[in-house]
């Protein structure tokens, strides 16, 4: 039955020309950790290619950014936050 829903299509890549060392270190690590070496070649790209900081706002970096902005501005306007002391319980 279908859902009417489209899966997204795989793209396919070929490399030519890879140095036999680089290769091999790929085979090696897909081994330690269990996957083919299509597999780790597709999580080492992705990891490679993963948004910056920069470019994700909702990174952790992103975020201390604004929050060190925000309270840039919130000193310049004369607030003051205080913060109370954490007490473990």
């Amino acid at each position: 039955m279908s859902t009417g829903k489209k899966r997204p299509t795989a793209a396919s890549l070929t490399i030519r020309n890879l140095d036999p060392k680089v290769k091999e270190r790929l085979r090696k690590k897909a081994a330690q950790r269990g996957h083919s070496m299509e597999a780790e070649a597709r999580e080492v790209l992705a990891a490679a290619l993963a948004p910056s900081a920069a470019e994700n706002p909702l990174s952790g970096a992103a975020l201390i950014e604004r929050l060190a902005n925000l309270r840039k501005e919130l000193d310049a306007a004369g607030v003051e936050l205080v913060i109370p002391d954490r007490h473990e319980s």
